[in-house]
């Protein structure tokens, strides 16, 4: 990706998966994610969305679990590139705004340009959106999620299947972070 596409090096041994991750209340327990993707053998790199920044998640948590800075903003010409080419992408938790952007293909953050970018480069890219029911009935999301699945997105419900035992979330059970990365195994 010519925005993050990387040196190589180290990363080689091991496949490099980018978690986009945007603003929704869930976004804090992304370290979860981060960990279960670092134990099924991935490096990760996260790029987040402008707004997620401002206080969703943790990002000093996200960069000691990686090892790497949480990207947000486009490097200025010069400055070295901070991840490797990403071999998958996950967005989780995927919000209305950038679900439909990235439909229409509005890159106008680093997220949405690096999700726009992965289509062109053939990277696998597994999706667990947080859409509130009022607004996953709007038409133009119900489009987007069709031409994201044309596309080969993979999409998979983060609250399907969770029990009792899990952390609650709006009377929901826990968002299953762990989803994406089995979306991604199913080649």
């Amino acid at each position: 990706m010519s925005e993050q596409a990387g040196s190589g090096g180290d990363e080689a041994a091991r496949p490099f998966l980018y978690v986009v991750v945007c603003a929704a209340g869930v976004a804090e327990g992304v370290g979860g994610l981060i960990d279960a993707a670092r134990g099924r053998g991935w490096e990760v790199g996260v790029i987040a969305t402008p707004v997620a920044m401002g206080g969703f998640f943790d990002a000093a948590d996200a960069e000691a679990r990686t090892g790497r800075p949480v990207r947000s903003a486009w490097r200025t010409p010069g400055d070295p590139r901070p991840f490797p080419a990403p071999d998958a992408v996950v967005v989780a938790p995927a919000t209305f705004n950038t679900i439909n952007k990235w439909a229409a293909g509005l890159a106008d953050t680093l997220a949405v340009a690096t999700l726009c970018e992965a289509y062109g480069l053939g990277v696998p890219v597994a999706v667990l959106p947080c859409v509130a029911d009022a607004l996953a009935a709007h038409p133009a999301y119900r489009e987007s999620l069709a031409r994201l699945r044309g596309m080969g997105v993979r999409f998979g419900d983060p609250y399907a299947g969770n029990s009792g035992g899990a952390e609650e979330d709006g009377g929901r059970p826990g968002f299953g972070w762990e989803r994406a990365l089995d979306l991604l195994e199913r080649r």
